[in-house]
């Protein structure tokens, strides 16, 4: 793709990484996932992540920032981490 605003989506949703901090879902919706790589290993020169933490937050600002968080969890692997936050995120913005 060479449009640089289309950016990284997953299952259909925008994905945005900055630094250790991974969001998915997009902040015009009612709840975001923050994932935030806790440990990473290197395997054959690349680095993976070992353990990510998951929240699920809303995005309301008028809600304080430490009542955002909905629910949390920690994964072994940044693929076990996104399984949870698509399977949370779904849930969350599908319910009325």
């Amino acid at each position: 793709m060479s449009d640089q605003n289309a950016g990284l989506t997953y299952k259909g949703r925008p994905l945005m990484r900055k630094d250790n901090m991974i969001y998915y879902g997009s902040m015009a919706d009612k709840y975001i996932i923050m994932m935030q790589i806790l440990e990473t290993k290197v395997v054959k020169d690349i680095e993976v992540a070992t353990k990510v933490s998951v929240q699920l937050q809303q995005t309301s600002p008028s809600v304080r920032p430490k009542d955002r968080i909905v629910k949390k969890t920690e994964k072994n692997g940044l693929y076990t981490a996104l399984d949870i936050a698509v399977v949370w995120l779904n849930r969350a913005l599908s319910a009325k």
